[in-house]
């Protein structure tokens, strides 16, 4: 698990990145890179879950649309249990391998997690931001199963991040993750979207 001391300096498989502490903010007001130019890391969402309601696909083919004009984003859902594991243990093991599969040396990974950093939307701007500023080819978003994540997604991620105090399930994760994206591009523009 990523703590508040780990997460100023964070380093895996090459890829490092210096993190302010996300306390650091008096206000939670600003971002450090509002209205500069910010390299565009494509997105990948890796989402660990059952298949979608429609309406929940529709919201994140809405936001994917929308984030079109800041970067690339792709979406890939992962099959709950691949292996039909009888045993929640090896059900998680089975999820982590399917995702750890899923993520070259070059990703620098966000994992969330009820246990993950508390960041606003200026703060989740400027991860993206100091994100861009690295050696990464591609930010990867991980949403664990019902079960939540594996020790090597755990071990792999660069930081781990909640979106909420309260858990979240994988299909509302996401569309919150989404907005939230989204709303971090517009707070890195200078956009009207977030006020």
């Amino acid at each position: 698990m990523m703590t508040m001391a780990t997460a100023m300096g964070i380093s895996a498989c090459g890829v490092s990145l210096q993190w302010t502490n996300p306390n650091s903010y008096s206000s939670g007001k600003g971002c450090k890179y509002a209205g500069q130019s910010v390299r565009a890391l494509p997105i990948r969402t890796l989402t660990v879950g059952k298949k979608r309601l429609p309406g929940v696909q529709l919201l994140v083919d809405e936001y994917i649309a929308k984030l079109k004009s800041y970067c690339h984003v792709d979406d890939v859902q992962i099959r709950s249990n691949p292996k039909n594991a009888r045993n929640v243990m090896a059900q998680v093991h089975d999820e982590d391998i399917a995702v750890i599969n899923l993520i070259t040396s070059n990703d620098w990974v966000v994992m969330l997690d009820e246990r993950g950093l508390d960041l606003s939307s200026e703060q989740l701007a400027e991860l993206l931001g100091d994100a861009g500023n690295t050696a990464a080819s591609r930010l990867s978003f991980c949403i664990g199963g019902p079960y939540g994540h594996g020790q090597r997604v755990r071990k792999r991620a660069n930081v781990s991040i909640k979106l909420s105090s309260m858990v979240l399930n994988h299909q509302i994760a996401l569309v919150v993750l989404m907005e939230q994206i989204y709303r971090s591009w517009t707070i890195l523009k200078g956009q009207k979207y977030h006020h």
